[in-house]
C-alpha cells in the first residue's frame, strides 16, 4: 500500500493471475470464439432453424400442460407477430378494454401486457409458457429484448441482469412486455386504462412488484421482444415519475423520483438528524494523496455529520508524520497508529471497531471528492430496508469510468463494471448512469451500516489480507439477505493509474494466488454467474461486451 490501497496493490498480480491460472489448476477463462457485430451474434447463437421450429410444435403438441395465456397488447402490435406463435393456447383483448370487476383467473393462467409496437419472436409466447410451467414459484416474467432498426436489422440489445429492484426503479425492466400469473394481476387491480402505454406498463408492473417476493420473479435472459428504434424513448417522463410517486406513496418510502436523460433516480430522505459517519481511511505515507483525500472530503463535502479515521499503517516519512499529526489535533479528525504487518482487512476492521458512526465509509487514501452530495447519496441508500453495501461511481482523473460496480467471474474472481467508458456515455442498457443492485461493489469508497458489518464479520482478515476482501464481504451481505446498490449520483475520482507498471514479487504472487483460490472455493459457481450480470455478456471483458458463445443453452431444455 505505498499510494493506495488494496485494489491497487493487487492490479498486476490479477494480471499475472489470468496469464497462470492454467499453470496452478484455477478455473481456466472462458473460451472465446472469434467475435463480430451484433448481426453476427444474433446469426450465430440466436436463429431458429426450421428443424428446432418443427422439433419445438411437437413438444408442444405432446405437453400434457398448457399454460393458458391472455395477451393485453396496449395497441397495435408488429403485423404477424401473434400469427406467428409456435404456441397458440392464447386469446387477446385490447389492454384498455376490460371491464370493471375483470377476473383474468377465470379464463387465464397468465396475463401477459404487450407495448404497441413490439414484434415477438415466433418462439416467445412458447418459451413464456415453458418457464412458467418449469418454475411454478414465478409470479413475474420478463426477458431480453433489442431493437429493430428502419429496415427491419436487430440493434442495441438490452441484455438484462436477474431481478434488480433498484435498476427497476430506475428504468423499466418489464417495458416491451410484461407476463403476470392471473391471480396476481387481478389481486394488483389490473390494468389502468388512463395511463399512456409506457406508464401503463410500468404502473401495473410496479403494483405487482408490491405484492411477490423476490424469488417470484423469473427473468428469461433470451431476446423475447423486438422494439421499434425509433419509437424507443432513451430518458424519464413526467408520468413515469407520477407511477414510481405513487408507488413510493403505497409502500411508504419517504423517496421522491425525478426524470433524468437517461431514465429515472429516486432521492430517498435522509434523517431530520443525519447520522454520524465514521470514514475510515487506511494509509501508508503518500502525503500528497492522503492531503489531496482530506481537504477534498472537508472542503467539498456537505453531508453535515461525519467523523474521520485516519489509519496510520506505520508511516516513517518525517513530513507526512508531521501533517498527521496536525490532522490529529483537529476536531473530528482521529489518527489511529496500527504498526502492524500490511493486512487491509485488519486494517479496516481496527477501526471499525473504534469507529463512532452509525454507519462506516471505507475509503482509498487516493479518493478525491468532486461531488458534493456524494456521502448523503450513498447514506440515504445504506439506511434503506434490505440494503448492504453501497458503492460510489469512481473517475479516473481523466474522467472516465474506474468502478461502476463489480462484476463477478470477470477476468477470473471479478471485475470492474464499464471499465474506461467515457462519463457520461449511458453503458449497456443505460446501467452506466441508472442506480442499481451489485452482488459487489468496490471498497475504494463503500458505505455500509456499522451494524452490518460487524453481523457478517467484517473484512476477512485470515484468508483475504489484500486482494478481494471488499468483494467476499459483499457477497457475504448477500448470503445474509442483503442487497449492495451502486449509485452514479456519488461521484468521486480515483487516483489509481489507468496504465500501471506489472512489478510483483513471488511472496506477494503466491499470497494473491492462495487468496484467489480461497474465494473459488467459498463462492465456486457465482462467480461463473452473477445474477447482477447476463449470460449473454463477456466474461473476458469489463465493458459488456457480448459473449461468444453464451453461457446459457440458446432455448430452455423441454419440460
Amino acid at each position: 500500500m505505498q499510494q493506495s490501497t488494496s485494489w491497487r496493490v493487487t492490479a498486476p498480480l490479477r494480471w499475472a493471475s489470468r496469464c497462470l491460472q492454467r499453470v496452478v489448476g484455477g478455473a481456466p477463462l472462458p473460451q472465446v470464439e472469434e467475435r463480430g457485430d451484433y448481426a453476427d451474434w444474433v446469426e450465430r447463437y440466436d436463429m431458429i432453424d426450421p428443424a428446432a421450429t418443427d422439433r419445438r410444435r411437437r413438444e408442444i403438441d405432446a405437453s400434457p400442460k398448457r399454460q393458458r395465456l391472455l395477451l393485453l397488447p396496449a395497441g397495435e402490435l408488429s403485423a404477424g407477430t401473434l400469427d406467428a406463435q409456435l404456441y397458440k393456447e392464447w386469446t387477446q383483448r385490447p389492454a384498455g378494454s376490460l371491464p370493471e370487476g375483470f377476473n383474468a383467473a377465470a379464463s387465464a393462467d397468465w396475463v401477459i401486457w404487450i407495448e404497441p409496437g413490439c414484434t415477438l419472436p415466433s418462439h416467445a409466447l412458447w418459451v413464456i409458457a415453458q418457464q412458467s410451467t418449469a418454475h411454478p414459484e414465478a409470479r413475474l416474467i420478463y426477458a431480453d429484448e433489442d431493437e429493430l432498426d428502419a429496415n427491419g436489422r436487430r440493434i442495441n440489445p438490452f441484455f438484462k441482469p436477474d431481478w434488480n429492484p433498484d435498476l427497476f426503479l430506475s428504468r423499466n425492466l418489464f417495458a416491451s412486455w410484461v407476463a403476470i400469473e392471473a391471480h396476481l394481476f387481478d389481486e394488483s387491480g389490473g390494468v389502468r386504462a388512463e395511463l399512456p402505454p409506457p406508464e401503463q406498463g410500468y404502473d401495473l408492473a410496479l403494483r405487482c412488484v408490491e405484492r411477490v417476493r423476490s424469488e417470484q420473479i423469473r427473468h428469461i435472459p433470451h431476446v423475447l421482444a423486438h422494439r421499434r428504434a425509433s419509437e424507443v424513448e432513451f430518458g424519464g417522463r413526467p408520468g413515469g415519475v407520477a407511477v414510481l410517486n405513487a408507488h413510493f406513496a403505497r409502500t411508504t418510502t419517504a423517496a421522491r423520483a425525478e426524470a433524468t436523460q437517461f431514465g429515472y433516480r429516486t432521492r430517498y430522505a435522509l434523517p431530520s438528524s443525519p447520522p454520524l459517519v465514521s470514514l475510515i481511511i487506511p494509509t501508508r505515507n503518500a502525503l500528497p494523496l492522503v492531503r489531496q483525500c482530506i481537504e477534498s472530503i472537508v472542503l467539498e463535502t456537505d453531508y453535515p455529520n461525519y467523523e474521520i479515521l485516519l489509519v496510520d499503517n506505520g508511516s516513517d516519512d518525517p513530513e507526512a508524520l508531521a501533517y498527521f499529526a496536525a490532522l490529529n489535533a483537529q476536531q473530528g479528525i482521529t489518527v489511529i497508529r496500527d504498526e502492524r504487518a500490511f493486512n487491509y482487512s485488519a486494517l479496516n476492521n481496527a477501526a471499525v471497531a473504534r469507529a463512532q458512526g452509525e454507519l462506516v465509509a471505507l475509503l482509498n487514501n487516493d479518493i478525491e471528492v468532486i461531488s458534493p452530495g456524494w456521502l448523503a447519496e450513498m447514506v440515504s441508500i445504506a439506511l434503506q430496508p434490505g440494503v448492504g453495501a453501497v458503492g460510489a461511481k469512481l473517475l479516473y482523473p481523466d474522467t472516465t469510468v474506474q468502478h461502476g460496480g463489480v462484476i463477478l467471474g470477470v477476468g477470473g474472481i471479478a471485475g470492474h463494471a464499464h471499465k474506461h467508458l467515457a462519463r457520461s456515455d449511458p453503458g449497456h442498457g443505460r446501467r452506466a448512469q441508472l442506480a442499481q443492485s451489485f452482488s459487489a461493489v468496490t471498497a475504494a469508497c463503500l458505505v455500509v451500516r456499522k451494524a452490518l458489518y460487524e453481523q457478517v464479520g467484517g473484512l476477512d482478515e485470515e484468508h483475504l489480507t489484500v486482494a478481494f476482501n471488499d468483494i467476499d464481504f459483499c457477497l457475504r451481505l448477500r448470503e445474509a439477505g442483503y442487497r449492495n446498490v451502486w449509485t452514479p449520483e456519488a461521484e468521486l475520482f480515483h487516483h489509481e493509474s489507468a496504465t500501471r507498471v506489472s512489478d510483483f514479487s513471488g511472496p506477494a504472487l503466491q499470497r494473491f494466488l492462495r487468496e484467489e483460490q480461497f474465494m473459488r472455493g467459498r463462492w465456486g459457481a457465482l462467480l461463473q454467474a452473477d445474477p447482477a450480470y447476463n449470460p449473454n455478456l463477456s466474461l473476458a471483458a469489463e465493458d459488456f461486451s457480448y459473449a461468444w458463445p453464451p453461457r446459457t443453452p440458446w432455448l430452455p431444455p423441454s419440460t
